[in-house]
């Protein structure tokens, strides 16, 4: 009898058996295609994942080829003949992939040169190698676990069947068994856990926030929303809003302390009630008073991104109000998994409440109205207008920054933009109505007329969470095109399967670029967002050039490590 040790020694050798020639071959391929840059640089350790992943998805091509030429009695090679083109084509597979590898570095070199990021020396190819030897080992166990479990079910409760009627039983209820279980008991115990976490540390009150002394703002002693009930981010937008003396460092003229609304979960049972508690916060503190109304749809976790708003700000003298409504613990894909409609239900309270107050004030003395939301705020801002309630009292415009590629009306308008403008930032119509933006400003001229409402969209071509497509892995994107975006590697090419997994990867790891590239926006592009949107007031060219300065300062100041407490920069994308 074999001892442990030689059981243990013998475990890989027997696991390695019956591996596809031809799986393993794809494998290799797409392994070597995923070290190729995209759009967001990645670590030795995510490389090697995204390579097994790889992999493992290659393999499953090439194993489900075999079966199916074996299904279909189609006739096979000879033993030697397959030994032959074996070792052949693991000299091809082992030199593809060393050249591939080799790459590396100069690939995602290439993506952090338009970021304007270090170089790397060493892309760490036996890391990279080992860490997606081990994905693609697990995802393989996995996967003969599953068909394990299938041939079980099909050889003992359904053996009465015909045998291949019980094969496809067996796989069928295998794949609802493990489906439930992933799908509802995981998911949900998961999903659970996760908005338990993620509500007690909405909780904390960081020393860096401390409770304000205007009675105008949230959170102070005359607010009719307490200050621990505006939530973490809540507290961080309160706390992180410019004051007077700061806008007239600046501008050189007389300011207004801006009026920052924030209602949290905690605030209130539903939507509608914290929206309708939102209102009454607006009409106590006179927001309807100042020249510019905001209304925010935040991110998942509630957070109000400050590069955004600080520049309406101080373009309007202060003279600016902004209210934001929480609708979720959870992080914005999160958020967006478990809870798809908490987002745009309270949306739509808010600007309903909002709205149907503003209409009925008199037009010469209401505010100018704008609505913004980033990232999944954006969509779920989108959401929250009713075209058709606007036509008769429009507002005044918008700025959405980060559009996911599911907006719809994003989607709409991107597919019909002008014919020879680039899908990374389309021209549509004459620009009266929708506007694009990224680095380097909008497409149209400024002198270009506008229409009664304004909207723009901030995009930067390297955002992954805007420019993902689900038709990526399997057509090449019309951003790949060869006139591409300032922040575009152009080493980046398209592969079937491959470029979709990528992708995925690049969304997961959108926020951990420089600001002002992937999905992290820079203030000095939201001032120009907001110049096209709002005008610019008294503020020169000169004027807004210290502006951005300023705020681009203070964005790096922000975004530093402050001793473990987190800021308002941080917690980017929500």
């Amino acid at each position: 009898m074999m001892s442990f040790g030689t059981r243990a020694l013998l475990l890989p050798l027997r696991w390695s058996r019956g591996l596809s020639g031809i799986g393993l071959a794809l494998g290799t391929f797409l392994f070597a295609a995923s070290l190729t840059p995209t759009l967001v640089p990645r670590t030795a350790v995510i490389q090697g994942v995204l390579g097994g992943v790889c992999f493992a998805a290659g393999y499953g091509f090439g194993t489900a080829w075999r079966w199916l030429w074996t299904y279909l009695e189609m006739p096979a090679p000879n033993e030697r003949l397959r030994r032959i083109v074996n070792i052949v084509v693991a000299g091809i597979c082992l030199l593809v992939a060393g050249i591939f590898l080799a790459n590396a570095a100069e690939w995602q070199n290439s993506i952090r040169r338009v970021m304007s990021m270090e170089p790397i020396e060493s892309a760490h190819p036996f890391k990279v190698s080992l860490i997606a030897l081990v994905t693609f080992a697990v995802l393989l166990t996995l996967a003969r676990l599953f068909r394990l479990m299938a041939l079980f079910l099909a050889r003992r409760p359904l053996g009465f069947m015909p045998r291949r009627v019980a094969l496809v039983a067996g796989l069928a209820i295998t794949t609802v068994l493990v489906w439930s279980l992933a799908n509802g008991f995981l998911v949900r115990v998961g999903f659970r856990v996760l908005d338990s976490s993620f509500r007690e540390r909405d909780a904390l009150i960081e020393p860096a926030s401390p409770q304000p002394t205007d009675p105008l703002q949230s959170g102070s002693q005359a607010s009719l929303v307490k200050w621990r009930e505006l939530g973490r981010a809540g507290r961080e937008f309160v706390a992180s809003r410019p004051s007077a003396a700061d806008i007239t460092a600046l501008s050189g003229r007389p300011a207004m302390q801006p009026i920052r609304t924030y209602v949290g979960l905690r605030a209130a049972g539903t939507a509608e009630a914290r929206a309708r508690l939102a209102l009454e916060e607006l009409k106590r503190s006179g927001a309807f008073d100042r020249k510019i109304l905001v209304v925010i749809t935040p991110t998942g976790t509630g957070w109000v991104d400050p590069s955004a708003i600080s520049p309406i700000e101080h373009l309007g003298d202060g003279d600016v109000a902004s209210v934001a409504l929480q609708y979720s613990y959870l992080s914005s894909p999160l958020s967006l998994l478990a809870q798809p409609e908490y987002g745009s239900e309270a949306a739509r309270a808010l600007s309903s409440e909002v709205y149907g107050h503003w209409t009925r004030l008199p037009k010469e003395r209401r505010p100018r109205l704008y609505l913004h939301g980033l990232s999944l705020g954006s969509m779920n801002s989108e959401r929250s207008i009713e075209l058709l309630e606007l036509i008769g009292d429009p507002i005044d415009g918008a700025v959405w920054s980060g559009p996911p590629f599911g907006n719809r009306f994003w989607r709409d308008i991107t597919d019909r933009r002008n014919e020879g403008s680039p899908a990374w930032l389309p021209e549509y119509r004459e620009g009266r109505a929708v506007r694009f933006m990224n680095q380097n400003g909008p497409t149209v001229p400024p002198a270009t007329p506008w229409g009664v409402m304004r909207i723009v969209y901030l995009q930067y071509a390297s955002d992954a969470v805007t420019f993902f497509d689900r038709r990526s892995f399997f057509r090449k994107p019309a951003w790949l095109e060869p006139t591409r975006g300032p922040d575009v590697s152009p080493q980046f090419r398209w592969y079937p399967v491959v470029t979709g997994l990528q992708l995925l990867v690049d969304m997961a790891f959108a926020t951990r670029t420089p600001m002002g590239y992937g999905h992290v926006y820079a203030p000095q592009h939201y001032v120009e967002a907001w110049v096209a949107v709002a005008g610019a007031g008294s503020w020169s060219p000169e004027a807004q050039a210290a502006l951005k300065r300023h705020l681009w300062d203070h964005a790096q100041r922000g975004s530093d490590d402050r001793d473990g407490e987190e800021g308002a920069y941080d917690n980017r994308g929500g």
